[in-house]
């Protein structure tokens, strides 16, 4: 089970900002995000995964020793250039290179005829970063990247037992030698929220979720549900806590049968896209 722990990247976005549907605690102080950095280092969690527009996650993180880790950035484009997020992200989080970077906007890549892409080409080459791609929201997003001949070496997407869209791609690109991170294997906390809590928005779940809650160690499904797709190399977590993180990583450890039901029909992407959920406001 030691290899499983080994796929863990540390989600950091409520380092640095107020983050997910089921956080009642707001943004993780820095005191516990120094507890979070020593467990996960002594837990033998390799991957950081953080970005430029995750508030100040990046100071956060900057703070403490992430040489034993494999920091993995994103960039937005903005205002401000990729260049200088790069270079901005790198003094931020106190580091001399990168494992991994990507692009929060996958179709960025392809505009102004690649203009971004051959600036993560040249980053590559001069040994800034090992590896460049790009997280991804939509299939179709995917999709128009590879037709653009965009030879990517990391990506990111959601995946989890609600949304498997990517999976018939990500077995190709692993082929490939394409580095697979996956996110959001508890759906922001969707899976644990109390279902007479939610709004009728989620009428369609509700029973489903009522079901899913009977088990006493869902958390542990639904993380092993991910980490044991042989073509993801990363299962991203975020958690508010330390006492969180061990909990995931003692669920991990302890081998069980998955008795998550096989689900009947496909969930609808208002469901398995976080985005969408504002819409619904």
């Amino acid at each position: 089970m030691s290899t499983l722990i080994n796929k863990i990247g540390l989600g950091t976005v409520q380092f640095g900002t107020n983050y997910g549907i089921s956080n009642t605690s707001g943004k993780t102080t820095l005191s516990e995000v120094e507890k979070i950095i020593q467990f996960a280092e002594i837990s033998r969690i390799q991957y950081v995964d953080t970005a430029y527009a995750y508030g100040d996650a990046e100071e956060v993180l900057g703070k403490f020793n992430l040489s034993s880790f494999k920091v993995i950035s994103k960039y937005i484009p903005n205002k401000t250039s990729l260049s200088d997020q790069f270079l901005s992200s790198l003094t931020r989080l106190n580091i001399p290179s990168f494992h991994g970077y990507l692009a929060h906007r996958p179709l960025d890549l392809i505009a102004d005829e690649k203009k971004n892409w051959k600036t993560l080409l040249k980053f590559k080459e001069e040994g800034k970063v090992k590896k460049i791609g790009a997280s991804f929201n939509t299939v179709e997003e995917l999709e128009q990247v590879l037709k653009n001949n965009i030879a990517l070496d990391i990506v990111q997407v959601p995946y989890n037992y609600f949304d498997t869209r990517f999976e018939k791609l990500l077995k190709q690109l692993k082929k490939e030698n394409v580095e697979v991170h996956s996110r959001s294997a508890f759906l922001q906390g969707l899976f644990f929220c109390n279902p007479h809590t939610l709004s009728d928005y989620f009428n369609d779940i509700k029973p489903l979720l009522s079901r899913l809650q009977q088990q006493d160690d869902l958390a542990q499904q639904l993380l092993h549900y991910a980490l044991e797709k042989q073509f993801i190399d990363v299962v991203n977590i975020g958690v508010n806590d330390v006492k969180q993180l061990r909990e995931n990583v003692e669920g991990i450890k302890a081998s069980k049968v998955n008795t998550l039901p096989k689900l009947e029909t496909k969930l609808y992407e208002k469901i398995i896209m976080p985005s969408n959920w504002l819409k619904s406001k």
